[in-house]
């Protein structure tokens, strides 16, 4: 099958640094190739992928500090996209809903990814508008917002198996990693390590929307002893922060549409102790791979219970549900449930004759 990729292009395919939709696009395009695709990534130049790149622009547009106006590259790349639409099987597209108007009018095969949270008003009269085009969701919570758009299926994030290995936790602190914002609450994680009298350390980056708050909330409390700000970090660093971490601290505020931080955690083998917001029920399950939580209170006493949770379960939940091939055969049974017929004919002819 050959199959276009279509990615956001703030960040690189993988990402730099921070970047969970990005991560998730090149995981499935180095599986989707692995299990025998034609796959074209249209992207930035500066992305590293087994996939074939269509240039879009020379580097990803949140570490340009001359894109001024990102939308318009935007723009540039999905007419890039409809240009050569015809000589794909399918286009897989994951710039949530800028490309509806050009994909209802053309007539390719085609499929979205929702990487993101749906609970804002603005998006229903877009859905109700565009209610024929297909989406898929990362949770089913993530669908709650939506029950009228034209959803496909719910497929979980991966990871490659061989990305991570398991660790020990013997750097005997507790782990944030992601953004620091408002919905993330850092500011909950580090009064958890702090009553729990247990070192926290922080992986985060701060974008520039959220300066106020990481300068007047959290900044003030990063003096504390227990605490260390490590700043953002990228893959190759996360094996080693997650694996010798006691557990993941994730208190979001919001509803969470998936935490790419919580299969990274159990990838390393690393327990997650996380509010019960959004995702966090799909991907956790309470006193096997962590705990959900409902208060602070809550937390400190599953702190205090974390060598009840064995990492060799969290490493094999998350290689039973939570792998690169699992996602990538998923996607790949929906886009044949999105083929034309006589693009499915000739698909399923050359995969017998390859047989």
């Amino acid at each position: 099958m050959k199959i276009a990729q279509v990615p956001p292009l703030y960040e690189s395919v993988p990402p730099k640094l921070y970047g969970g939709t990005e991560r998730v696009v090149s995981y499935l395009t180095d599986e989707l190739i692995r299990q025998g695709h034609d796959v074209v990534l249209f992207g930035t130049c500066d992305s590293r992928t087994k996939a074939t790149i269509f240039p879009v622009c020379e580097q990803a547009l949140r570490l340009n500090k001359d894109c001024k106006d990102p939308l318009a590259w935007h723009i540039y790349q999905l007419q890039l996209v409809l240009e050569h639409a015809k000589e794909f099987d399918i286009i897989h597209f994951h710039n949530d809903y800028l490309h509806y108007p050009f994909s209802k009018k053309a007539g390719y095969s085609h499929i979205t990814t929702l990487h993101g949270r749906l609970d804002m008003p603005d998006l229903k009269p877009i859905y109700r508008k565009f209610y024929d085009i297909p989406v898929v969701s990362i949770s089913d919570s993530q669908r709650a917002p939506l029950p009228h758009a034209n959803w496909l299926d719910t497929v979980y994030h991966g990871l490659p198996e061989d990305l991570y290995q398991q660790g020990n936790g013997e750097g005997g602190y507790l782990a944030f990693l992601g953004r620091i914002s408002p919905e993330k609450r850092p500011d909950r994680a580090i009064e958890i390590a702090r009553q729990a009298r247990i070192p926290l350390k922080i992986a985060a980056k701060v974008d520039a929307v959220d300066e106020q708050y990481y300068e007047k909330v959290i900044r003030p409390m990063l003096d504390d002893p227990f605490v260390e700000f490590i700043g953002e970090i990228g893959e190759n660093e996360k094996g080693a922060f997650l694996g010798n971490a006691l557990a993941l601290l994730f208190p979001i505020d919001w509803p969470e549409p998936f935490g790419m931080v919580l299969i990274e955690a159990m990838a390393n083998g690393t327990p997650v102790i996380a509010y019960n917001r959004g995702s966090v029920p799909e991907i956790i399950t309470d006193g096997t791979t962590g705990f959900i939580v409902n208060s602070q209170k809550q937390a400190i006493q599953a702190v205090e219970n974390l060598h009840r949770i064995s990492r060799t379960t969290c490493r094999k939940t998350f290689e039973r549900s939570f792998s690169s091939c699992i996602m990538a055969e998923k996607y790949v049974s929906n886009y044949e449930r999105l083929l034309t017929p006589k693009t499915l004919t000739l698909y399923r002819k050359l995969q017998i004759e390859k047989v």
